[in-house]
């Protein structure tokens, strides 16, 4: 592979504000995997935000990029996977697999699309010291030939619009919007984009919390909801302490400590077959390999608000963020059905399709 802009390249990114910026182009947030593609001939490399190659685990792309892109480009974008209308990344998350064949199948069961949103190279020209103006009709023109599971993403520069969409897709799944300055080269690496994401609240039921590798302190609480059941559901965890809050809610957590085969609603959390219902804490995945992922066990008596920005499926999506413990709620009315619900919106209509 020969091209002017070789991998690994760190993708541009963003950082969060408020409101949506004025006077930029505006995209759809996605919620897939960050990949970067590269397409020299018949050589196709898919590098992840890391630098790691992604390349092994889509086949089914690597394909469709030999038969859509140019024959010597760079192109950023976002790898999806939809079903029902609607974003899955938890169905993305299993294509991390040692097994190729393992691979192979979910490439047929449940295949990923590819979404552009920039254009870093194309024949011989590096497009990196370009601004987004130019760059955005270059990556248009690029995939004008293109189709699915190959597509452009949507981009305006109406900010109403941009208020719009940013109301309306969350219900297909997308996450919020991102604003990019017009005049701004790619800068790899630099948080020199904007986004702005869903914000919401929700009272959950603390029953656990995880140390923090710096030591014996809470690194993370554990949080849980009630589903129509009644059974407490492991729905994510809330973090970003500052070192001396940590040490503190170790003493202020101390009497609520238990044995976790003692009564607890996550007893089993340490049983292969209760771990396959996703539902409990402290299980392996690709993700974590050897990671300690044990916690310590609390009786599930104090509620506290977070702040979350949207689910996937039964849980949240990304770390949620603690607000204030709430001594005015009792466990049992922490239940599923305060989570705010977004409006059904048809992923085809966000591409277009």
């Amino acid at each position: 592979m020969d091209l002017p802009v070789m991998p690994p390249v760190a993708p541009m990114l963003a950082k969060s504000v408020p409101e949506i910026p004025p006077g930029m182009q505006y995209e759809a947030k996605w919620d897939g995997f960050r990949a970067i593609v590269f397409r020299d001939g018949d050589e196709v490399e898919i590098g992840s935000r890391t630098g790691k190659p992604l390349t092994r685990y889509f086949p089914e792309l690597v394909a469709a990029f030999l038969d859509a892109l140019p024959p010597r480009c760079v192109v950023d974008g976002e790898i999806v996977i939809a079903r029902e209308g609607r974003l899955r990344f938890e169905e993305l998350l299993e294509r991390i697999h040692p097994a190729a064949s393992r691979v192979r199948t979910l490439a047929e069961r449940t295949p990923a699309s590819f979404v552009g949103f920039d254009l870093l190279a194309l024949g011989d020209r590096s497009l990196l010291d370009e601004p987004l103006s130019e760059r955005r009709p270059a990556l248009v023109e690029a995939l004008r030939p293109a189709a699915g599971p190959v597509f452009t993403a949507p981009a305006t520069t109406d900010r109403e619009l941009a208020g719009t969409w940013f109301a309306q897709f969350e219900g297909a799944g997308l996450d919020g919007v991102v604003a990019k300055p017009l005049d701004q080269p790619y800068r790899p690496g630099d948080r020199t984009m904007f986004k702005v994401k869903h914000g919401r609240t929700a009272d959950c039921v603390v029953a656990g919390y995880r140390e923090h590798k710096s030591g014996p302190v809470v690194g993370s609480l554990l949080l849980g909801l009630h589903d129509a059941d009644g059974r407490l559901q492991h729905v994510g965890v809330c973090a970003a302490f500052t070192a001396a809050r940590r040490r503190e809610l170790v003493e202020e957590l101390a009497p609520l400590r238990t044995d976790v085969s003692a009564g607890h609603p996550w007893g089993a959390w340490a049983d292969e077959e209760a771990q396959a219902s996703g539902r409990l804490p402290g299980a392996q995945s690709r993700w974590t390999g050897g990671k300690d992922l044990s916690w310590v066990a609390l009786r599930p008596e104090r509620v506290c608000e977070v702040a979350y920005d949207h689910m996937e499926g039964t849980r949240f999506r990304h770390t949620a963020q603690f607000r204030r413990w709430r001594p005015d709620r009792t466990p049992e009315s922490c239940t599923y059905e305060q989570l705010e619900e977004p409006v059904s919106y048809d992923l085809a209509r966000v591409l277009g399709t």
